[in-house]
């Protein structure tokens, strides 16, 4: 059974048959985190059936490399986790397949300020990216909560957030994934707590924390 997310149908159920034979001539495409191109066949059931498959990327770069394969796992995990419906983002995908792209032609995207902007673009396509202008009340801006920043008068159940970690998400909202803003690690840790409380406020989904 895969999981697969596509550009047109969102997220697909499929099954391949007989893909562990060794003669099987779905096997070697269909290995995890690759991309690619497959006929299927919709049954009576929510499973589609797999008949054919090209390979478009498999990346095969990332695999070799642990901390690489790490991110490419985290980041179809957040689609999945994310996105689990049929209704179909192609930004979502977009952004998936360049990730996979970057951490395939090089170790140095594996970093965990790269991991953190692909993140933020995902909440970005998902609808969900948080209010860091202006207070999501009343417009000043100070600490993080309730979704987006908020300012004083209004910081009840929120954390504070450093100048360096606003600075760090908003430029990864607006800068080319391949491109993370630098940030020191303790901007780095409250721009992850940022991050994974916006999905629990916004889409009630719990990811691991990036580290």
């Amino acid at each position: 059974m895969l999981h697969l997310y596509t550009p047109d149908r969102g997220r697909v159920g499929a099954v391949a048959k007989g893909v562990r034979r060794v003669k099987s001539r779905l096997g070697g495409r269909l290995e995890p985190l690759s991309r690619v191109r497959l006929v299927m066949h919709e049954g009576r059931g929510e499973l589609s059936t797999i008949s054919q498959a090209d390979s478009v990327h498999s990346h095969p770069a990332l695999r070799e490399r642990r901390a690489s394969l790490e991110r490419a796992t985290q980041a179809c995990e957040a689609v999945l986790r994310l996105l689990d419906s049929t209704e179909p983002n192609r930004p979502a995908y977009n952004l998936l397949c360049h990730e996979l792209a970057l951490l395939d032609a090089s170790a140095e995207a594996a970093g965990r300020a790269q991991a953190l902007a692909f993140r933020m673009k995902l909440l970005l396509a998902a609808g969900f990216a948080p209010e860091l202008a202006s207070c999501a009340a009343c417009g000043e801006a100070e600490h993080l909560g309730a979704g987006g920043v908020v300012c004083a008068g209004c910081e009840a159940g929120s954390f504070p957030i450093g100048e360096e970690a606003h600075r760090f998400l908003v430029g990864a909202l607006v800068a080319p994934l391949s491109e993370a803003p630098p940030a020191p690690e303790t901007a780095l840790s409250q721009a992850d707590r940022a991050i994974a409380e916006t999905l629990e406020y916004h889409a009630h989904v719990r990811l691991r924390r990036v580290t």
